[in-house]
């Protein structure tokens, strides 16, 4: 007669276990042990409808989530070892570990092919869970079909004849360097549901009560879209400064509103042909003879489809203000990006027209259908900064990861997290 023996120790379960302190892996075995309480299995494993409710990764993405988790044995059960090893990829892995992880994640049927019918389902699962009826500002959210513009962005470039086109590893880490707000989420769903998760806040949009909700270009998704490339404490409140269907399109009127602050701005326009596109402007507007600016800038694209455009270093071209100034070489008016008269961005000082051009500041392609800029709506919104005292006055000390520890796994994810380092 032989003794009955337990199965070996998954190795991988060891391995991960290091990667964690002693006081890291007792708070991961009380979590374990609470949910495992509620999913009532004498503190054995997690039940799929527990593990959901408490992270709120509900619906088809809960479902997923669940099965890699559980390595996709279908029992319905996640052990304290799976939790530990899946935690440890998704916290503490590399770089390439967390985008593998996520990017399976994407694939919601698990058949190894990320179509468009995966990203619609994901797209759909960040707007309900951001955007829901209970806690989006009423008539400035567009509904799910706005989140058209994030699909647009992505790129399926693995075809296979008889097949849906799908979306490859490369193209994957693509849409997230574009999209970072869709990376924070996907990169922090593991987070505690109360610690403020990366990826989840969008601004409050604060405009004159007078000003229809039809005029406004801004939408929360939108808002949601440039808050992935700025950080939490840029996230509270935006302010209508500046919009000409209330101020007129006038230079000096622009000027006179957006200076009554020091924080950064967001510059949104929609011109003629239905585009919406702008910059986002780290300092403040003032007359000057030659760019400035810092690497914060960037510009973006909100429609027909939603990309960021960060700065590649290239050059330091990044904001542009010129006021009365006489000289050709020194066109007069606001832009990023590019080099005088042949701008990133740049609209004129009457304000009537503008251009935009393919961008090595920014890398970024000519931002509306055609070059010539006719603008339909001009806006201004002012970002109210918590602490911006604070935070300027320690800027000279800090690096971006140090100033932003919360985003550290989203920084990997997007392969920004040796960038500054």
């Amino acid at each position: 007669m032989g003794n009955a023996q337990s199965p070996p120790a998954d190795p991988r379960f060891a391995m991960a276990s290091r990667a964690f302190s002693k006081q890291e892996l007792d708070d991961l075995k009380a979590l374990f042990d609470s949910l495992a309480a509620q999913s009532q299995s004498n503190a054995k494993f997690i039940s799929s409808s527990v593990f959901q409710g408490y992270f709120g990764i509900k619906g088809v993405l809960g479902v997923r989530m669940f099965d890699l988790f559980t390595q996709s044995r279908k029992d319905g059960r996640l052990t304290y070892e799976d939790f530990v090893i899946a935690k440890e990829i998704y916290e503490k892995g590399t770089r390439d570990e967390i985008e593998e992880f996520v990017y399976q994640l994407c694939d919601i049927n698990g058949d190894g092919i990320i179509s468009r019918s995966d990203l619609e389902a994901v797209m759909h699962f960040i707007y309900d869970t951001i955007f829901s009826p209970d806690g989006a500002q009423p008539c400035l959210s567009s509904g799910r079909d706005t989140m058209e513009v994030f699909l647009s962005a992505a790129t399926l470039s693995k075809e296979v004849e008889g097949t849906e086109s799908r979306m490859s590893f490369v193209d994957f880490r693509n849409w997230c360097k574009i999209l970072p707000s869709v990376g924070k989420f996907l990169g922090s769903l593991l987070i505690s549901p109360d610690s403020g998760r990366p990826g989840f806040q969008v601004p409050y949009l604060h405009h004159p009560e007078k000003l229809s909700h039809d005029l406004l270009s801004l939408r929360k998704e939108y808002a949601w879209h440039i808050g992935g490339a700025l950080a939490q404490q840029e996230l509270e409140e935006w302010k209508l400064l500046y919009h000409s269907a209330i101020h007129g399109l006038s230079f000096n009127t622009f000027m006179a509103h957006i200076t009554s602050g020091d924080g950064p701005t967001i510059l949104v326009i929609k011109d003629t042909e239905g585009y919406i596109y702008g910059g986002y402007a780290s300092q403040p507007w003032e007359r000057q003879s030659d760019f400035y600016g810092d690497m914060k800038s960037f510009l973006f694209q909100l429609y027909p489809q939603a990309s960021i455009f960060r700065p590649t270093g290239a050059n330091n071209n990044l904001q542009w203000c010129a006021l009365n100034f006489s000289s050709d070489s020194i066109p007069n008016g606001v832009g990023f990006g590019g080099k005088a008269n042949h701008f990133g961005l740049f609209l004129s000082a009457n304000f009537d027209q503008g251009h935009t051009f393919e961008c090595t500041t920014f890398s970024s392609p000519c931002l509306s259908r055609t070059n010539k800029i006719r603008p339909e709506a001009i806006e201004c919104w002012g970002i109210q900064v918590k602490g911006l005292e604070n935070e300027q006055n320690d800027a000279i000390k800090e690096t971006v990861l140090e100033r932003f520890k919360e985003d550290r796994n989203m920084l990997k994810m997007v392969g920004l997290a040796n960038s500054s380092e």
